[in-house]
């Protein structure tokens, strides 16, 4: 093979991504139905076609690039800042009742939905919680929603909580780690089956530096340096 056709190849095959394996159950379910209806009805076995390709868009797995700097915390979720508080973290993480910066990302069910570790540590907790299925975008839905909480401790002793919150759509959320294991910055620790909302508390004093309304990409985009000694960014719309 030629250096321009390698090139060419290369060019195409980038733009497939791989599916989580969580989704290849539902990848083949999809495809079988579409193939039964297809003998019912040409069009239901198109849309059901349709429904088996946007399946495996939703559950696909890219690589991430992930800063390994110390002091470094990264977006657990792809999507949108929806929030950036101060409040105190729910009772199931065990951080105490002191309010901490609260960063929210909201994932459509057009957003990748595997969710990766925002530092390096260890998972000192991980718990659930049976709830409701409110709108995730909902300040209450942090409390009153069915969840997935961890809390991981860096080898400098900061914890950091992370929720994974089900929201109206979402009825499902897979687990990849568990309690006392270590994780690497940008690993892969879950995902949330159809479009919620993610958590990160950190310390009080930590500096933000991402803003509401901006697009976050899970184990790439920094969103705070615990290190750091600078203020929450300001950011204009343009």
């Amino acid at each position: 093979m030629s250096d321009s056709n390698r090139s060419l190849f290369e060019t195409i095959a980038s733009v497939f991504v791989p599916i989580h394996r969580d989704g290849h159950k539902f990848v083949a379910i999809a495809i079988v139905l579409s193939l039964l209806l297809f003998l019912v009805w040409d069009a239901l076995g198109w849309i059901a076609g349709l429904a088996a390709l946007f399946i495996a868009y939703f559950f696909r797995d890219p690589d991430r690039i992930s800063p390994v700097r110390e002091g470094l915390v990264v977006s657990a979720a792809d999507g949108r800042v929806a929030a950036i508080e101060e409040v105190r973290p729910p009772v199931d993480l065990g951080l105490g009742e002191e309010p901490r910066k609260r960063v929210s990302v909201f994932l459509s069910v057009f957003d990748v939905h595997i969710n990766r570790s925002p530092v390096t540590g260890r998972i000192k907790l991980a718990s659930y919680m049976p709830g409701l299925f409110l709108n995730a975008e909902l300040d209450k839905a942090s409390e009153d929603n069915e969840r997935r909480s961890l809390v991981i401790e860096t080898s400098t002793g900061v914890e950091v909580g992370v929720v994974q919150i089900a929201g109206l759509v979402a009825r499902r959320i897979v687990p990849f780690v568990e309690e006392g294991q270590p994780i690497g910055i940008g690993e892969r620790f879950g995902l949330i089956r159809f479009g919620s909302r993610v958590d990160i508390y950190l310390p009080e004093n930590t500096g933000i530096m991402v803003a509401v309304g901006q697009r976050a990409i899970a184990g790439e985009t920094v969103i705070a340096d615990l290190k750091g000694t600078e203020q929450d960014r300001e950011a204009r719309l343009s």
